[in-house]
């Protein structure tokens, strides 16, 4: 379920003011006040549709009185030509909010299709998807939620709620030990939060099974051949992530090299638009 929470209302605020400013001039000097419509949210594209909450939210902004009907669920893959959605009600509130729910239903099911896409690649391998922190500003709920329709994991939203031990970090505290030791030290009254460690090559994977309190090791950057060693090292002991250099075309390999997880920042900074459109019709009376 989409969370309903004050920084998505914000957005829909935000969006729905840089699009309409002082006022939709042309449905303001063209159509009466008191005229109603009907339009219909047609898919025009194959895909998995994404984003239908999102719909009430930006119509109930300008009118109580718009009636959503939802044609298909959430997370469903459509062909092209599905009408996906029905609004109806007065026609300023229609044509106010057209650009600014198709922008948001078009993002997040073209997010939700590329990571079906990228799950379905990996089918029967035992590896899940992940998504990462890289989405759009402002965005994050909006695309992890969509990820999550396509079938992948939510890694950690921010900074504040996974340890996420990385190369920097590494530098700076002087070593892989140095950085575990300090942060298991600090969490001892927290001991519900995960920690994860990055790899950088097979010598850090062994001085990361040493450390205590570790959850998961990432192997960043790491080569097919080299992730399926790392796994062996392992052996069950954490939980494994791959990461960096994924593609498409590689991420079977990942897969079946034995990782648990493997994270994909292309499912969100690379994702395309679906081709959606609201249009205009005329409701059949009675």
């Amino acid at each position: 379920m989409l969370p309903i929470d004050s920084s998505l209302l914000r957005l829909v605020q935000f969006a729905l003011h840089e699009d309409i400013g002082t006022g939709d001039i042309t449905s303001d000097l063209c159509i009466p006040r008191d005229a109603n419509a009907a339009a219909r949210f047609l898919m025009k594209q194959d895909g998995v549709v994404c984003g239908l909450p999102m719909l009430e939210l930006v119509f109930r902004a300008f009118s109580a009185d718009v009636d959503i009907q939802l044609k298909v669920e959430e997370g469903d893959f459509v062909p092209s030509g599905t009408v996906i959605a029905t609004v109806e009600g007065p026609a300023h509130a229609l044509l106010a909010g057209e650009r600014t729910s198709l922008n948001f239903v078009q993002r997040m099911s073209g997010v939700a299709t590329k990571t079906r896409s990228y799950v379905e690649r990996i089918s029967g391998t035992g590896a899940r998807i992940l998504d990462t922190r890289k989405t759009i500003p402002g965005w994050r709920l909006l695309d992890k939620y969509a990820t999550a329709i396509g079938g992948a994991l939510n890694h950690r939203v921010g900074l504040y709620d996974m340890v996420m031990i990385k190369d920097n970090h590494i530098t700076a505290c002087g070593g892989i030990r140095n950085a575990v030791d300090t942060v298991v030290a600090e969490l001892r009254d927290r001991p519900n939060m995960k920690i994860e460690v990055e790899a950088r090559d097979l010598a850090d994977v062994h001085e990361i099974l040493q450390c205590k309190g570790v959850h998961r090791v990432m192997f960043d950057n790491f080569t097919p051949k080299l992730v399926a060693e790392g796994v062996d090292i392992v052996d069950g002991r954490l939980e494994t992530e791959a990461s960096g250099g994924i593609t498409y075309e590689n991420i079977r390999d990942y897969a079946e090299a034995g990782v648990n997880f493997i994270s994909v920042g292309a499912i969100t900074h690379s994702a395309t638009a679906l081709d959606i459109s609201m249009k205009l019709f005329v409701p059949k009376q009675g």
